[in-house]
């Protein structure tokens, strides 16, 4: 009797496990919009809310009393764990991609009127040379929770980066509640771990094809496990002057003029988040010689890039194991 009770009980606790369900959580944050799918039946969307809130207060430049907007007011204060996480894979950025990726660029990026302070009117030459004073990470230091800067008039911006990670902190977060399967993406950036359970199969992924009028189609699927990816690009961000010239909203931080590769797309494959999101955008500086040759030094990057030849055509390139579907 008690064999057959045992039997029951088993059949019972493995039914339920198997019929736990995916939860998805969708929603605004950081300007655009996240989706969240884990393997478990508790909501964390109380939680999710919190965890953003605090991201925003510390490195948001949209927000007037924020960590960094009170920093680039040069204004004291103590910095978080959030901020010198993002600070120090920055430096690291940086520092490999020798400036290309550069978070004081952020007063050039208002001025060509793609953030949040507005454009200044006539922008000419001479106003971006007297902005691209200001501009060099490598004079912006940490000691402890305080950051140092060389020039008062460094405006740091995090944007290119600080998304990615946000997209960690949630599945950090997640790992800490013991749920290993979960896909989450914000406006894009993702970090895939484990497999969709409910699906029985590794999560899928879409890379869009560029679309400079706004429509979304995918332009292939891949399998992502145990690793995250991020995709910037100048199909959805970008302005046209009166010459029908079309301007991408990644600043080259040697020029201070926006960037003029042929580069559309640009996703990057790496364990987590945040150092893809960086990588991508700095690619997209670099142009294509350039990421080859970078990659050659990298090969725990994975990269996608689309880009126009010379006739104008889309053209695709795998880099370093980039998955095919």
């Amino acid at each position: 009797m008690s064999r057959i009770i045992t039997l029951l009980i088993f059949i019972c606790c493995f039914s339920c496990k198997k019929d736990i369900k995916n939860t998805k959580l969708s929603g605004a944050v950081f300007g655009t919009s996240y989706n969240i799918t884990y393997h478990s039946e508790i909501n964390f969307e109380r939680q999710f809310d919190s965890l953003f809130s605090i991201i925003n207060q510390s490195m948001s430049t949209y927000i007037s009393d924020s960590d960094i907007s009170k920093i680039n007011r040069n204004e004291s204060l103590k910095i978080d764990e959030h901020f010198i996480k993002v600070f120090e894979a920055s430096k690291v950025i940086h520092q490999f991609t020798e400036g290309v990726f550069d978070p004081t660029i952020g007063d050039v990026v208002n001025a060509w009127d793609f953030g949040p302070e507005g454009k200044i009117v006539n922008l000419d030459s001479l106003k971006i040379d007297s902005l691209m004073v200001s501009v060099g990470f490598d004079r912006i230091k940490r000691a402890g929770n305080t950051i140092i800067k060389e020039d008062p008039n460094a405006f740091i911006d995090f944007n290119a980066i600080a998304k990615g990670y946000g997209v960690d902190v949630i599945g950090e977060f997640l790992e800490r509640k013991g749920i290993h399967n979960y896909l989450v993406e914000i406006g894009g950036e993702i970090r895939a771990k484990g497999v969709n359970v409910e699906k029985n199969q590794d999560w899928k992924v879409g890379v869009e094809m560029p679309h400079f009028d706004g429509t979304q189609s995918i332009l292939k699927a891949i399998s992502l496990k145990d690793e995250s990816m991020a995709t910037s690009g100048t199909y959805r961000k970008f302005k046209i002057d009166e010459n029908g010239k079309r301007y991408s909203h990644i600043i080259d931080t040697k020029t201070g003029y926006p960037s003029a590769t042929n580069l559309l797309s640009i996703s990057v494959i790496a364990e987590n988040c945040m150092m893809a999101d960086g990588y991508a955008t700095a690619f997209k500086a670099m142009g294509i010689e350039k990421v080859k040759a970078f990659l050659q030094q990298h090969p725990e990057l994975k990269v996608f890039l689309i880009f126009e030849n010379d006739k104008q055509e889309l053209e695709t390139l795998s880099l370093n194991g980039f998955p095919e579907n």
